[in-house]
């Protein structure tokens, strides 16, 4: 039973740990890819600084990188980022599949022991004999609030839908017992039953056998016996009865109730039931019905409704012996068969009965203790089908953006990962406009400077190359006042000076050792 704080968070512990790590796993590939972006649009070429060498999707966070990549056209970053930014959305969609609440302290009670009003009408026995036999007939557990012998006063279940628990109530039950038995020898004589073969060749019924202390008794409260006959193959006869004395017994019990169906999982004796009412005072003074036979009625309706639980019960008997694998003829060869099958539906009707007949309405306050077991998981549908649509979705696209990826990353050669200092001092340190740059400058500064220029990676070094850029038409020499981009850049004298990326070449050659007028002769690791 899931009781305060600690199961909350155990519940929550036991989901979160199917969902982390998938979230964790696109996450993590996701920052790849944003690390690696840079690097790629520059091994395109003509780059320019704010989507290369100022770009920082890194420090920007999978969800501002969405904005950053939808301004560049980055779709691959732009769904990574996405996918990891709804990837925090599985935890709390994970959580309310495990439904955990307080248990309650009372239950409310809407019927109590007593006899209905209007039991002369003969509805709820009519309406017992035709689920016994609806029951034979489909194999039908017992209704809610019945659990073998035992019937119990309804209460209220929690309205909460996919519940896996049960609900534990201290409250009135009554325990019908049928009390059935074979005839013994000598046999007495009370009755006689007359058999037409002519009818039919398999014939049942039940009738009054009164005796003992219930002589003088109203056919309604009189012990029972029940018929069974039919016609061999040889055409011999062959006839079982099984005779049912009646009772109930009144308890204050301890009745659990499986949340899911209503059904009542187990009925625990607290003790004797001593209260006066009219079940055990007048008119019925402890003595139940036998809620098969009943005196004639004139109201039609009502006959009809005798005759039907009259013939109902017996023929539901008789069913289910012709239901048995071995058939109707092992039934009647065993000397227990009819016994053991009457007891068993003359109980269920005896209890859907008393549940109907010996109940009223009455709301009472119980006390009462929910217990929610969890073997498995219940899933809550909303949050469920979102947390399936996003985990297939990551699954799919996850896949899909890294085939593009590596696809993208064809050309691209780095000696190091990216991300560290080195690393980038690296792939600059020959390209010549890190000059331009000076340890005091802010970003704006550093925009201002990479103003007209594009960046690509080299093909043979991997070297960041930086290249002066003017749009078509444009004689202007240069931007702004840095004398050291002007001189670096050769702007102004174009045909007698070199371009960065020229001067970075040479730079790297040199200093690798490799004269730029062996360049011809010399290939780099990169060449094929």
């Amino acid at each position: 039973m899931y009781v305060g704080l600690r199961p909350r968070i155990s519940a929550c512990l036991y989901c979160s740990r199917f969902v982390i790590p998938v979230g964790y796993m696109w996450r993590t590939l996701d920052w790849m890819l944003r690390s690696y972006q840079p690097y790629v649009t520059m091994s395109r070429g003509n780059a320019t600084a704010e989507e290369s060498v100022l770009l920082d999707y890194i420090a920007l966070g999978s969800t501002r990188a969405i904005f950053r990549a939808l301004k560049y056209n980055h779709r691959v970053i732009f769904w990574s980022s996405l996918l990891a930014t709804w990837t925090y959305l599985f935890q709390p969609l994970a959580f309310p599949t495990t439904l955990i609440i307080p248990p309650d302290s009372t239950a409310q009670s809407i019927r109590s022991l007593g006899l209905i009003p209007d039991v002369a009408e003969l509805n709820a026995f009519a309406a017992a004999a035709g689920f016994v036999q609806a029951a034979v007939f489909n194999g039908l557990s017992d209704p809610p609030f019945i659990h073998l012998a035992w019937s119990t006063a309804e209460f209220i279940f929690p309205t909460n839908i996919g519940l896996n628990g049960s609900m534990t109530v201290n409250t009135t039950g009554i325990r019908s017992n049928p009390h059935c038995a074979n005839p013994v020898s000598p046999l007495i004589p009370v009755f006689d039953l007359q058999f037409r073969s002519q009818v039919s060749d398999q014939q049942y019924g039940v009738a009054p056998a009164p005796c003992g202390a219930s002589l003088g008794l109203n056919e309604t409260f009189v012990p029972v016996v029940f018929w069974f006959w039919k016609t061999k193959p040889d055409q011999t006869s062959e006839a079982q009865t099984v005779f049912c004395n009646p009772t109930m017994e009144l308890f204050n019990v301890n009745a659990a109730a499986d949340l899911s169906s209503g059904a009542l999982t187990t009925v625990a004796i607290l003790n004797n039931y001593t209260e006066s009412n009219n079940l055990t005072g007048s008119p019925l003074n402890g003595v139940p019905f036998n809620a098969v036979i009943f005196p004639e009625s004139a109201n039609p309706f009502i006959q009809a409704r005798a005759n039907a639980t009259k013939v109902g019960v017996p023929g539901a008997i008789f069913r289910s012996a012709l239901q048995q694998v071995n058939g109707l003829q092992s039934v009647f060869d065993l000397p227990n068969g009819f016994l053991d099958l009457t007891s068993t539906v003359y109980t269920q009707h005896l209890a859907v009965t008393a549940k109907s007949v010996y109940f009223v309405n009455q709301n009472t306050t119980l006390p009462a203790v929910r217990s929610y077991m969890v073997p498995r998981l219940w899933i809550d549908p909303l949050p469920a089908h979102i947390l399936a649509f996003l985990l297939f979705a990551s699954g799919f696209l996850g896949v899909f953006l890294q085939l593009i990826n590596r696809r993208q990353r064809r050309n691209l050669f780095l000696a190091t990962l990216p991300g560290t200092v080195a690393g980038a001092l690296a792939l600059t340190a020959r390209s010549g406009f890190g000059d331009l740059l000076l340890p005091y400058d802010d970003v704006a500064t550093i925009e201002k400077k990479f103003d007209g220029l594009r960046f690509r990676l080299d093909k043979r070094t991997g070297a960041i190359i930086a290249d002066d850029y003017e749009p078509m038409g444009d004689d202007t020499s240069f931007r702004g006042p840095d004398d050291a981009m002007m001189s670096l850049l050769g702007h102004g004298n174009r045909d007698m000076m070199k371009s960065s990326s020229q001067l970075a070449s040479e730079a790297a050659l040199e200093a690798a050792g490799h004269p730029t007028w062996k360049g011809s002769q010399l290939k780099t690791p990169y060449d094929k």
